[in-house]
């Protein structure tokens, strides 16, 4: 299984880890992580890297 770990692109803080799932409508962006639990946030997906499991997000 592959999990990520989500940061904020503004200064490289943590959001959330273990991501299993990363949902986008529009701006919103949900991510859950390997427990079920969800975190929502408002802004857009600025780079995957899939082979090290990170994300970054620019948050509004």
């Amino acid at each position: 299984m592959c999990l990520a770990t989500v940061y904020k692109e503004q200064d490289n803080s943590v959001i959330l880890r273990n991501v299993s799932r990363i949902d986008v409508d529009g701006r919103t962006i949900t991510l859950r992580d390997i427990m079920g639990d969800e975190t929502v946030v408002e802004g857009e997906i600025l780079m995957v890297d899939l082979a090290n499991s990170i994300v970054k997000l620019n948050l509004c």
